[in-house]
């Protein structure tokens, strides 16, 4: 990541002035004033106007919008600009007196944000730093620091949901995570391989990850502050590389399946940068890891699978895996850590995009006020999710001849059944459960304000947020 600074004096390089929708810039430079006047959308979050000043100090101004200034509207000014100047140009950026820290913060993580470049890419990434120009550099240091490391934990999820399917198995994913904590003093890492996957009884993630040449893993992050009162398990579904399995997906649907574990992604990066900030709140991460295969040893539609807890579950899709692999470690969670919450992130179901679309997450919990915190919390990392039922009735739709249950029932309702599957592993935490059902999000076709083209890493700056304001 390139360097953002806080300075009392003005630096060269392309300035950035900012402007809101209502007001004409007054003062300094009447030539920039004039140039803001005569916009169409003046002051728009996320406007850019382009004054070039050749011969001139500095060479060229950027007037970029904030909208009404709220945080979201800094957010889109930051990404707007970094996109306004060549990667290789010093970016200068005046902030208004008065400016507020949450202000700061939201520009200083859509620079970043939006300057973000997969790694293995070869060109396009912004080496040249940025300067925040303020009478009161200190007033704002912690706020910028908070945008670096979100940014940095965005970085890192989108990282490990862009890597190609060619280098990223379960051990991979696995290894990054440790090398990742190694660094951080108070983190500690276990990863089960398969034999002891074997041994403990985690018949489903087994069960997904035995068709492929790279066996599953099981990822636990602990982070354990001293004095920590709170103990949040996070959940991400981990499916390395999806198939579909035997009920094989088309090639239109798997061509972008390396982005199914961006709910893995997103919490362990999320417990990352908790520890980097030192947050007082106990935390778990648990990254279930498989590649959904095809070979004469993957499972079948039609087997019966026993689940951590002991129940079984009829796989009537060998495409609905996600939820197995979930069910296991939301039981283990539930009966061997004690939490007080546990929230799921998973790229669980295309139903979910049908429904909302591709910026919006479904949201699904019995507990008002946690889903009310995730909301407020989405509302201000910039990372939109909408709540969704869980009505009682449905779960009649899981129940199997053969077994506990069913892993995809066909009355439909894709979303709230693969939710309601989920449900029935929580035991006496059920209501005290969030899951976030993101596969359409956690991916962007094009740049778009703070996201990038590919992987989003979404749900890492809503958790972080969480987190640190609950």
């Amino acid at each position: 990541m390139f360097g953002i600074r806080l300075v009392d004096a003005a630096q060269a390089g392309t300035q950035v002035v900012v402007a809101d929708e209502s007001a004409v810039l007054a003062g300094g430079d009447d030539e920039i004033a004039e140039l803001h006047r005569g916009s169409d959308e003046r002051g728009r979050a996320g406007a850019v106007l382009v004054l070039p000043r050749p011969l001139r100090t500095p060479a060229k101004v950027v007037i970029v919008g904030v909208g009404a200034g709220d945080e979201a509207g800094w957010r889109s000014a930051g990404a707007a600009a970094v996109r306004a100047v060549p990667a290789g140009e010093p970016l200068h950026v005046v902030l208004p007196a008065g400016v507020s820290p949450t202000a700061v913060r939201g520009l200083a993580e859509g620079l970043w944000l939006a300057a973000y470049r997969f790694r293995e890419a070869v060109d396009g990434a912004r080496s040249a730093g940025v300067t925040l120009q303020t009478d009161s550099p200190d007033t704002y240091a912690e706020s910028l620091e908070t945008a670096r490391v979100t940014a940095a934990a965005t970085w890192l999820a989108r990282d490990l949901t862009n890597m190609p399917p060619s280098v990223k198995n379960p051990a991979w994913f696995a290894d990054q995570l440790v090398a990742e904590a190694a660094s951080r003093p108070g983190l500690e890492v276990t990863v089960r391989e398969p034999d002891r996957l074997r041994a403990e009884g985690f018949g489903g993630l087994l069960a997904v990850g035995g068709g492929s040449a790279s066996p599953p893993r099981l990822l636990e992050i602990a982070w354990r502050p001293e004095g920590a009162t709170r103990h949040v398990v996070l959940v991400g579904k981990g499916i390395t590389f999806d198939t579909g399995g035997i009920s094989i997906k088309p090639r239109e649907g798997m061509k972008l399946m390396k982005k199914d574990m961006g709910g893995a992604a997103a919490v362990v990066a999320a417990t990352l940068g908790a520890a980097d900030l030192g947050l007082p709140v106990r935390i778990t991460a648990l990254a279930p890891l498989a590649e959904n295969a095809i070979s004469g040893s993957a499972y079948r539609p039609g087997d019966v699978i026993t689940q951590w807890d002991g129940t079984t579950t009829e796989t009537t899709n060998s495409d609905a895996e996600g939820r197995l692999v979930l069910a296991d470690v939301l039981a283990y969670a539930v009966a061997k850590l004690h939490p007080d919450v546990v929230i799921d992130l998973a790229t669980l179901t295309g139903a979910n995009a049908v429904a909302l679309g591709k910026r919006t997450a479904a949201l699904y919990s019995r507990d008002d006020s946690l889903a009310a915190d995730l909301e407020a919390a989405g509302q201000a990392a910039g990372e939109r999710m909408w709540r969704l039922p869980l009505p009682a009735e449905y779960t009649d739709y899981l129940r199997s001849d053969i077994a506990d249950r069913h892993s995809s029932p066909s009355q439909g309702a894709g979303s709230v059944v693969a939710a309601l599957f989920l449900s029935e592993f929580l035991g006496d935490r059920v209501d005290h459960w969030a899951h976030l059902d993101m596969s359409a999000p956690a991916w962007s076709d094009a740049n778009d304000a703070d996201l990038t083209k590919g992987a989003t890493g979404w749900g890492t700056r809503t958790l972080l947020r969480y987190l640190s304001e609950n």
